[in-house]
């Protein structure tokens, strides 16, 4: 955020993703998909699990801390169990799936600090926008479960990933201008980094994992973000967890 804007972020990060996630489908001989259909699912998938979430959590840390970032993400495990119990049949809401969301919420309150809390704003649109990116994600692991569990995790991802650089493009050049080349050094290893490790790699991981435990226990794994970001944060940045 300090040489690009959130949204050229976004771009850079879907699409250096998609390029890396090709080279492995080709070379492993993966056939793609040539039905519109098919390829409007990733279009919908790319929106509500990318260009959605990605936009809102890179544009509300513009001007929130990241402890209350990291709280307001981590409600994408209630916000899964809901949505996947009301739209998916084999995934029924129970009451226990609820109170566990809930406990795992309140531990990563408490963990990353119950004064945190005390800042939140309904009128402060970025923290507005950190909820809807979670609630986007719910909404993707309920249609990825639906739509796109006949085809294999890693066209799953790369498919995911076209679909959210086209709808990226405009939206990074109509907001921010054409996205510049003539970055340092440290920023592209950064981008390169967040592309392929957390972006390629994580969701080759994520349409397994939906695959075998449903989207609804796939949303938990949003309650390992604050303690790992902050330890992230602390031992590379030099941000102190509580301030």
């Amino acid at each position: 955020l300090r040489e690009i804007g959130p949204f050229t972020i976004v771009l850079y990060r879907v699409f250096l993703a998609a390029v890396t996630l090709f080279v492995v489908v080709r070379w492993k001989g993966i056939e793609i998909p040539r039905s519109i259909k098919v390829w409007l699912c990733y279009l919908v998938m790319g929106a509500l699990n990318n260009a959605i979430p990605f936009s809102l959590i890179f544009w509300g840390q513009v001007t929130i801390d990241s402890g209350l970032a990291s709280i307001l993400n981590g409600t994408t495990a209630v916000f899964g169990a809901v949505v996947a119990g009301l739209l998916l049949a084999d995934e029924r809401l129970t009451a226990r799936k609820i109170i566990g969301a809930l406990f795992g919420l309140f531990g990563v309150a408490v963990i990353m600090g119950l004064d945190a809390l005390t800042h939140f704003d309904l009128r402060n649109l970025a923290q507005l926008a950190i909820l809807g990116a979670a609630l986007s994600y719910s909404f993707a692991g309920v249609w990825g479960k639906r739509f796109l569990s006949g085809h294999p995790p890693i066209m799953n991802a790369f498919g995911m990933l076209v679909g959210s650089t086209v709808l990226m493009i405009p939206v990074a050049i109509l907001t921010e201008g054409i996205p510049i080349l003539t970055l340092s050094l440290e920023v592209w290893a950064s981008l390169i980094s967040v592309a392929m490790l957390s972006t390629a790699l994580a969701y080759l991981l994520y349409f397994k994992v939906l695959i075998r435990a449903g989207a609804a226990n796939l949303m938990l794994v949003t309650l390992l973000i604050p303690p790992v970001a902050v330890g992230l944060s602390f031992t590379f940045l030099g941000e102190k967890p509580g301030v």
